[in-house]
């Protein structure tokens, strides 16, 4: 029961985050979402963010968790759906956040930075729950562990694919 239970909770966090990050790669391309502006001489997100990944990921990843919603028991959390949206918005709103932190200490896009890449869009869900739902260290652990691998073999299908121009 408690194994169980750890795997719905894992997935409770997962489905909406994993859709909205990978959404936003998926359908994305077009206009950046910084409109190519500069801060301090560096684009202030990059080109690899851009309004249609975004709204993309938000569509996606609220549209995952509306589905999820009616297989998770009330138990978890009150209104799933709240949460739900609430792990979408921190999970766009994070992955944007670690662009703009790269390109402020000048990292190009593309450029690698460990923990950085594979986390933000999971910290930034975790940041806009937890007042909702405080995850266990089990669950935050798991989570964790597994993004790491998910978002490395992901990658990698998605560089194949030719869907990003580097495979990390």
């Amino acid at each position: 029961m408690i194994l169980e239970n750890l795997v719905v909770s894992v997935a409770a966090y997962i489905i909406p985050l994993y859709v909205a990050n990978s959404s936003a790669l998926v359908f994305g391309g077009g206009l950046p979402l910084d409109f190519n502006k500069k801060l301090f001489n560096r684009p202030i997100f990059g080109k690899g963010k851009t309004i249609r990944g975004t709204f993309a990921g938000l569509f996606f990843g609220i549209l995952a968790a509306s589905i999820t919603s009616f297989f998770i028991p009330k138990e978890f959390v009150g209104d799933y759906l709240l949460f739900g949206m609430l792990l979408v918005l921190g999970a766009v709103i994070g992955d944007v956040a670690g662009s703009f932190i790269k390109r402020r200490f000048g990292i190009a896009q593309g450029q690698p930075v460990l923990l950085l890449d594979q986390l933000d869009f999971v910290l930034g869900g975790f940041a806009f729950t937890f007042w909702i739902r405080m995850p266990s260290i089990a669950e935050i652990a798991i989570i964790m562990l597994l993004t790491l691998f998910v978002h490395k073999a992901s990658n990698y299908i998605a560089y194949k694919l030719r869907m990003k121009k580097v495979p990390w």
